[in-house]
Parts: structure tokens; C-alpha cells; sequence
């Protein structure tokens, strides 16, 4: 199994001259913890997460120092500087990203995880961002597990993904980027929050409509009334 075959596909992501404002805007209405954030070309430049804004908080309101401390400050303080004061999102980012590319085993990006301790790899086809593999992502697939092997798509299978990805963009209300799928060997299991069961049903039956389905095996959550803004 291949980060292809677990992978988000529908990505919502920030152009770098955004201000943290919209970003934290857009993931509140995206209900996502992280951006990868894109440039002019449309090429991944950096990641915005949760964990930004939260050092950005805890460190931005910290006691300032002296003057003549400053004046020893190096490098890496000037750096932390920004981060927390500044109010746009190229500031603010991470740079330094671990990356996977569509054929990346697996098990390669869970040791990556693990050992970065890190929650999320941005998929790349080239420089640009094609999907992301999170934490969640990966114990899905082992929840698809036999016998503690991974499944393995068949080669029909990707194009199948693809057109149920398709087919679900098109159900109202669907949020797709809170939808993942896999494919193995035409069976389709489906994760993901819906808003309501007539939405969960829309989604089964598009997927069920896609030729070459067998089965579909839905598991949607429903987000807490606070979510909404209720």
C-alpha cells in the first residue's frame, strides 16, 4: 500500500502573502488543524498548523527583556521574534517540511511520523502538493488490516478511487476535505464527517453509483453542535 492509496485528496490550502488571520479563519471553517501554504506557482512552500498558532500565543505574550539582553540576543531569537509578532502566514510557517511522494510505501510514512514526531506528510507530485497523510489516515488502513497485512489495491483500483472522489465532490453538502477513502479490489470503505444522514446516505449512494463499485462500507461522524457556531 502506497501513500496514493490512503491519501486526502481534496486539500485545502493558503497562498504564502496571506495574513495568520485568514489562515486561522480558513481552518476554522474548514474545521482542519493545518495548511500547507502554497506560492504564486502554486508550489508547497511551508505548512501552517494548530501548533504555529499555539507556540504563536504561548511565546507571544511572553515578558519582554531588557534592552541590553537584546543586544546579545543571536540569531535563532530574532527568528522566534517574528514568528510570534508578525501577522503573515510566510512568517509564521514551518519551512523545514518532511514530504512523500504518491509512491511512498506506507510503512515508510508511519516510521516518518513516528520518528519526526510529526502528525501530517504533504504528498508531492513534483513540486506540487497532490494529497496529505495524516496519523488518522494510517490507522484507517490498519483498521483494513487481515492477518496484519496492509491491503493491496489492484492497479484498477486508483482510477476507481478517483472517480468515487469525483462522484462524492458532487454531493451536496458534502465537505470533502473531511472525506477519505480507500479501494481494494472495488470494495470502498469511506471515513469522514457528514452534517447529517441525508448527506452520509448521498455520499453512499454516490459511491455505489460509480461502475466497477462492489461494496461500500461507510463510517461517518457528525461534528459537535460548536463546530457550527450553534
Amino acid at each position: 500500500m502506497k501513500a496514493k492509496d490512503i491519501m486526502k485528496t481534496a486539500v485545502v490550502s493558503i497562498r504564502d502573502d496571506s495574513t495568520v488571520e485568514q489562515a486561522v479563519n480558513l481552518m476554522l471553517e474548514n474545521h482542519i488543524s493545518a495548511l500547507p501554504v502554497l506560492d504564486s506557482d502554486n508550489k508547497l512552500v511551508g505548512l501552517i498548523s494548530e501548533g504555529d498558532l499555539i507556540r504563536r500565543m504561548r511565546d507571544g505574550g511572553a515578558e519582554r527583556r531588557s534592552w541590553w539582553l537584546e543586544l546579545f540576543a543571536g540569531e535563532g531569537d530574532a527568528r522566534d521574534y517574528v514568528k510570534t509578532r508578525s501577522h503573515r502566514v510566510v512568517d509564521v510557517m514551518t519551512r523545514d517540511l518532511v514530504t512523500a511522494e504518491e509512491d511512498t510505501p506506507v510503512s515508510e510514512i508511519a516510521r516518518t511520523l513516528e520518528t519526526r514526531r510529526i502528525k501530517r506528510v504533504p504528498v508531492l507530485r513534483g513540486e506540487r502538493i497532490v494529497g496529505i497523510v495524516s496519523r488518522a489516515d494510517l490507522v484507517r488502513a490498519l483498521a483494513q488490516s487481515k492477518d496484519g497485512k496492509l491491503p493491496s489495491p489492484a492497479t484498477e483500483d486508483e482510477p476507481l478511487r478517483k472517480a468515487i472522489e469525483a462522484a462524492i465532490a458532487e454531493v451536496p453538502g458534502a465537505s470533502v476535505n473531511l472525506i477519505n477513502l480507500m479501494v481494494e479490489n472495488g470494495n470502498v470503505s469511506i471515513w469522514g464527517i457528514a452534517d447529517s444522514d441525508f448527506v452520509e446516505n448521498a455520499i453512499r449512494v454516490a459511491a455505489e453509483n460509480v461502475e466497477g463499485v462492489r461494496s461500500v462500507d461507510i463510517h461517518m461522524g457528525r461534528l459537535p453542535a460548536w463546530a457550527y457556531g450553534i
